[in-house]
């Protein structure tokens, strides 16, 4: 959950979670539907799909266990190299290196290494040097210090901006302060155009229901339940051909904004008030629920938004 997403907005959401999942065997039986559900507002939602993958993985294959080392770790579905190497380190005690965004910081200041830490030539580097500062020993908690103490110096002290040089441990030989560039360093992503996509929402209305539709498991909300989109022209004959409802009415909303990673989406929403519903209105991955309900659902933010809006 604290992937991409601040503390203070995890907590309400860890706490939720972990009362509905306390262990790993209740997680691994769960639906999906409901493991997003709590999930709902959180945001990068195939974080929700791989936990849930991951405990079915670890049911499965492990005998109910987390597995103890790196490398099995980094198997699970939605863990990589470096929390994988995190977890092993804190929980098990293994000497492996890790490289979050803190430490690769810490790393392109200390060593002077110039490109964008996300590109593969240079993460390759920063990996061999992480890999190179291990401490040799293998004292109990060593590991754990080391990893902790790395962790806490890019939280802390190099930070973003304004670093706290005066104060840091290992700021004598560390080659930006020594140029006088720790706001050049690391250098940032290259700039990329960041484009608009445009969505039309169809929100059916029916005796104070609307009709939701599970959003495909691959790309944005994935697996979540969502207004159905629309991209003809011709509202009511889409409306009859794909839901077989006759509409009385219809009014459009002014457009609004949801921004994701890589691209905004423009989304206008179209209110449509059902006359007659037809026999597949309701059918495999769609659901006609109150508002009230459809508000509990396993909906992205702006979905929830607009429904407490109408």
């Amino acid at each position: 959950m604290l992937q991409q997403t601040q503390v203070g907005a995890v907590i309400g959401y860890f706490e939720r979670f972990m009362l509905r999942f306390p262990d790993l065997s209740t997680l691994a039986g769960a639906e999906e539907d409901e493991v997003l559900r709590l999930w709902s507002g959180l945001g990068y939602y195939a974080r929700a799909r791989n936990l849930l993958k991951a405990a079915r993985v670890m049911a499965e294959k492990h005998g109910g266990r987390f597995p103890s080392t790196a490398s099995e770790i980094a198997t699970l579905p939605g863990i990589g190299r470096s929390t994988a190497a995190a977890i092993a380190a804190f929980a098990f005690g293994e000497r492996c290196a890790i490289l979050d965004g803190n430490v690769k910081r810490v790393l392109a200041r200390c060593f002077g290494i110039e490109g964008f830490p996300g590109s593969a030539r240079v993460e390759a580097r920063m990996w061999a040097l992480a890999e190179e500062l291990l401490p040799a020993g293998q004292r109990k908690g060593e590991i754990e210090v080391y990893t902790q103490g790395l962790m806490d110096l890019g939280a802390t002290i190099c930070t973003r901006s304004k670093p706290a040089c005066a104060t840091c441990p290992v700021s004598e030989g560390c080659v930006a302060r020594e140029t006088g560039r720790t706001a050049e360093l690391p250098f940032p992503r290259p700039r990329k155009e960041y484009p608009t996509r445009q969505a039309r929402w169809l929100v059916l209305r029916h005796e104070g229901k609307v009709l939701l539709e599970r959003r495909p498991p691959a790309g944005i909300w994935g697996g979540l339940w969502a207004f159905p989109e629309s991209a003809g022209a011709n509202l009511e004959g889409d409306c009859l051909t794909r839901f077989g409802c006759t509409l009385s009415g219809h009014r459009e909303l002014p457009s609004f904004a949801h921004g994701f990673t890589h691209f905004r989406l423009e989304i206008t929403a179209l209110v449509c008030e059902v006359d007659q519903l037809g026999p597949q209105v309701e059918s495999a991955g769609r659901i006609w629920l109150d508002a009230g309900a459809a508000m509990e659902a396993a909906v992205p933010t702006p979905v929830r938004n607009l429904l407490r809006e109408l």
